[in-house]
């Protein structure tokens, strides 16, 4: 096996093994014709997953991202999904919520989380970069509300013609925020234990499964940076998480930011029997040797797919990749876009 062959993956036959990671580029709230030729140009990809997108208004945290919970949002998102399988291609659409790390310039009331806990975390604001504040509690009704607002943004991912979603609980933001103990302080149903903490992750997956369509998880059992720094205490709660997503279509782990670290995504692939997806610093040789050794089913690119839309041909043909242009990566126009 190599990345170029063929995979069963989420109940979808790839052609490759190849995965375009979700990338912010911050290029509109809801989709056009601009979006809709980016991920047309990546379908090569043996599946695309779309940039986070808020599951509801309460869940914005950047300006510039897409939703899916506006009619305008979900016929933009149409006009994506149509052009990526003319051509061939799977996609699936990742349902994000930033929960504390936001600011009430962009919410028009304060953030809330799982617990009155500053974040210490950076937001990105018309006037800068800003430093998050403190949040309020979430009371358990709008926990779930917010569980239903992940329902329909599935449903809505249906109607817009995607093949499945992705659900984000993977760094900073809101689903990752309750897997922390650093800021989940809460001593009821959401909080207090391993178990607990890992309730809300379960909830939106079971809702999101419910509505009939594919659903995958992105986990980061190796982050690092702050208040969110998964230590091997917080990696053993992964685990259990891990075990108990075992009817998911697949499973998207970000792994450290040293490198490709083969034995930290073959802890996990001794933990979860689905298909495994594996992210962060692969090129086209790691890919390969960590598919060939059975530790993934497939890796998702982000940085080079950005810079290199036919990323593919590029690994067929043994061609050098372009490098991309930090500058251009979160809005802007279709410079660095297109």
């Amino acid at each position: 096996m190599s990345l170029l062959t063929p995979a069963d993956l989420g109940g979808w036959r790839l052609p490759n093994r190849v995965v375009l990671a979700p990338t912010t580029r911050a290029r509109g709230s809801v989709p056009t014709d601009l979006q809709a030729e980016y991920y047309a140009r990546r379908a090569g990809a043996g599946l695309v997953v779309t940039e986070g997108t808020w599951v509801s208004e309460r869940a914005v945290g950047f300006r510039n991202v897409p939703g899916v919970y506006t009619g305008e949002q979900v016929a933009g998102w149409r006009r994506v999904t149509d052009l990526v399988h003319a051509l061939g291609g799977r996609i699936v659409l990742q349902l994000w919520h930033t929960g504390a790390v936001s600011h009430a310039e962009l919410l028009g009331a304060r953030p809330a989380g799982p617990s009155a806990v500053d974040p210490e975390e950076t937001v990105y604001l018309a006037g800068g970069r800003q430093r998050t504040e403190t949040p309020r509690e979430l009371t358990v009704e709008e926990i779930r509300r917010i569980v239903e607002d992940y329902r329909t943004a599935a449903v809505n991912a249906r109607r817009a013609g995607f093949d499945g979603v992705e659900v984000a609980a993977h760094g900073v933001y809101l689903l990752a925020q309750f897997l922390q103990p650093r800021l989940n302080r809460r001593r009821d149903a959401y909080g207090g234990s391993a178990r607990a903490r890992r309730k809300l992750v379960l909830d939106v997956v079971d809702a999101v499964a419910g509505t009939g369509i594919a659903v995958g998880v992105r986990l980061s059992p190796y982050w690092t940076g702050g208040l969110f720094t998964v230590d091997e205490s917080l990696r053993r709660d992964h685990d259990d998480l891990v075990r108990a997503l075992d009817q998911v279509a697949y499973l998207h782990l970000r792994g450290p930011d040293t490198g490709p670290d083969f034995a930290a995504f073959a802890r996990y692939r001794r933990l979860f029997d689905g298909p495994l997806i594996v992210n962060n610093g692969f090129d086209l040789a790691s890919g390969n040797a960590v598919v060939e050794a059975g530790i993934a089913d497939a890796v998702s690119y982000a940085r080079h797919f950005v810079a290199n839309p036919d990323l593919v041909t590029r690994f067929a043909l043994g061609r050098e990749l372009t490098a991309g242009d930090p500058a251009t990566y979160y809005g802007g126009g279709l410079t660095g876009y297109l």
